[in-house]
């Protein structure tokens, strides 16, 4: 029997779209924090709002482009999620301590899929955090790439990483109602994350959640 899709809804602005989010009965809510680059960014006082606001079993995921211990703690404070997502790369001693200084707290690591390179990259952090998320950044440019690009990227790497991992794996990359029950068939994630493709003229759009929804079924 399939397991259910996890859905996390990412690039939420505001208290009313945390509140329909949680409404339609996603997993969990995807906060941005300062970003080199890409939508959805908000305040840390939003992103404490919110997270104060949500209860369980939701999740709250502060995604932090922080690349050091301290730095990821200190943003981690201000906001207090319940899950921290690590768009850029983080040294192993420093998710090391992080786990020992936030043992309470999830661990998810974000990796950019640019080639066959990124599975190996997957798997070689992958015992240090609690899952993966796979997404179509590119850190590599001068400006970098964290997320939010809208782009899909290649699913057989994706897949590929999905079936030799140990950890829970999220996709993410220009996921929308039109193609993610495909994405689902091909990569077989234990969830998905999406953020443009839910948005109408900038704003979450109840109709687009709903027809996302029951294309995941």
């Amino acid at each position: 029997m399939a397991h259910r899709i996890r859905v996390k809804v990412c690039c939420i602005q505001n208290q009313d779209e945390a509140n329909l989010a949680v409404s339609k009965g996603v997993d969990a809510l995807g906060l941005v924090g300062p970003m080199p680059s890409g939508p959805g960014v908000i305040s840390n006082e939003i992103i404490n709002q919110i997270s104060r606001s949500i209860s369980p079993p939701t999740a709250t995921f502060l995604l932090t482009s922080e690349t050091t211990a301290s730095g990821i703690l200190q943003h981690h404070q201000k906001v207090r999620t319940s899950v921290i997502q690590l768009v850029d790369e983080v040294d192993q001693k420093d998710l090391v301590s992080l786990r020992e200084e936030l043992p309470g707290i999830k661990l998810v690591q974000v990796i950019h899929v640019l080639g066959s390179e990124s599975i190996e990259a997957a798997l070689e952090v992958s015992s240090y955090i609690d899952a993966l998320l796979l997404d179509s950044g590119n850190p590599n440019l001068d400006i970098k790439e964290l997320g939010g690009t809208g782009r899909t990227h290649n699913w057989e790497i994706s897949r590929a990483i999905v079936e030799e991992s140990t950890k829970p794996v999220f996709l993410a990359g220009g996921l929308n109602p039109d193609n993610v029950s495909k994405a689902i068939d091909f990569v077989r994630p234990f969830g998905v994350d999406v953020c443009s493709g839910l948005r109408r003229g900038g704003k979450l759009d109840s109709a687009l959640f709903d027809s996302f929804l029951q294309a995941i079924g």
